[in-house]
């Protein structure tokens, strides 16, 4: 929340956005949300800059993936990713490139995606154009939210945020399964 307040807050936004995507465990929606209620002018900025770094640091994912999973499985396990892995896995099987842009909105973690997704060799240009719109999705969100809901929404997003991702999961399965089926 300090970090959210500095002079130099959106470099340290693109830092946590581009970490998290590949490795870290925070995600960029602790700082996004209240630099957009910071400053409502500069909310759509912040998701953008937020958008573009999580998918850089996506492909950062993917290439760990694609290179050097052997050496990060261990840690992937001692993190407690493990399950999730497995999970991401499952969903590349099943659902392909829908998996990355669910992923993208989703609560689960989207490193584990992005790092799948460089395991199993997914299409490149699908997997970035896929990030792209579900971590756009996600973070223009968050953002909008906050320039219409102000304080209130801050305090409800904390609590509602991962059943909010859910739903709309659910939702974008629910379209998928019915265009498929049509």
């Amino acid at each position: 929340m300090l970090w959210a307040a500095h002079r130099h807050a959106q470099w340290y936004l693109v830092g946590l956005s581009f970490a998290e995507s590949s490795f870290f465990p925070i995600p960029p929606d602790v700082m996004l949300a209240p630099m957009a209620l910071a400053d409502t002018r500069k909310a759509w900025r912040y998701a953008a800059l937020t958008s573009v770094a999580s998918v850089a640091g996506g492909v950062a994912g993917y290439l760990i993936g694609s290179f050097a999973f052997e050496m990060i499985s261990p840690w992937i396990e001692s993190a407690g990713y493990g399950d999730k892995y497995q999970l991401a896995v499952t969903f590349f099987e099943q659902w392909g490139v829908w998996a990355i842009l669910i992923a993208g909105f989703s609560p689960i973690p989207y490193k584990v995606f992005t790092i799948a997704a460089g395991v199993i060799s997914m299409a490149f240009l699908p997997f970035v154009l896929a990030s792209f719109v579900g971590r756009s999705a996600r973070f223009f969100l968050v953002a909008g939210l906050m320039v219409w809901g102000g304080e209130s929404m801050e305090k409800n997003l904390r609590r509602y945020v991962d059943i909010l991702g859910w739903v709309i999961v659910a939702l974008v399965v629910v379209v998928i399964i019915y265009y498929q089926l049509r």
